[in-house]
């Protein structure tokens, strides 16, 4: 059991470095598109991050599912939390497709919107911690 939890924060860990960076990242990207007209190293970084941590949430997602199933019996608490969860990777789904269309060169969202695209998603992260540590229903 304890190896299940070990690599579950582990997988939640390197997920959540992408859900932080890769918005912010995206701003840098766009201005270097605006600089260079093409595609650059920023590009590339940005879209290997998103891709790796991709494996990792799912990693954390099969594995946060099973301590539901295994250990906690699905108390009530977990359904809230892995509600919370499928909000996360749908924001992480709508942050990849942001990266598609940045990789053709299409950035349509600003700079304002991605920095608070991006602390929407720290929020979320502070309200799942919230449920997993006070746990209150």
């Amino acid at each position: 059991m304890d190896w299940v939890k070990i690599i579950h924060i582990l997988c939640v860990m390197g997920w959540m470095t992408s859900i932080f960076a890769v918005p912010r990242a995206l701003i840098y990207w766009k201005r270097e598109w605006a600089q260079l007209g093409a595609f650059g190293p920023l590009g590339d970084l940005t879209i290997r991050l998103y891709r790796f941590s991709a494996g990792l949430g799912v990693i954390a997602l099969i594995t946060g599912l099973w301590m539901a199933w295994w250990i906690w019996s699905f108390a009530p608490w977990t359904h809230l939390k892995i509600t919370l969860v499928a909000l996360l990777a749908a924001h992480y789904v709508y942050t990849g497709m942001m990266v598609m269309r940045a990789k053709r060169g299409e950035f349509r969202e600003s700079d304002l919107f991605l920095r608070i695209f991006n602390e929407v998603s720290v929020i979320g992260v502070i309200a799942i911690l919230w449920v997993v540590v006070v746990k209150p229903f």
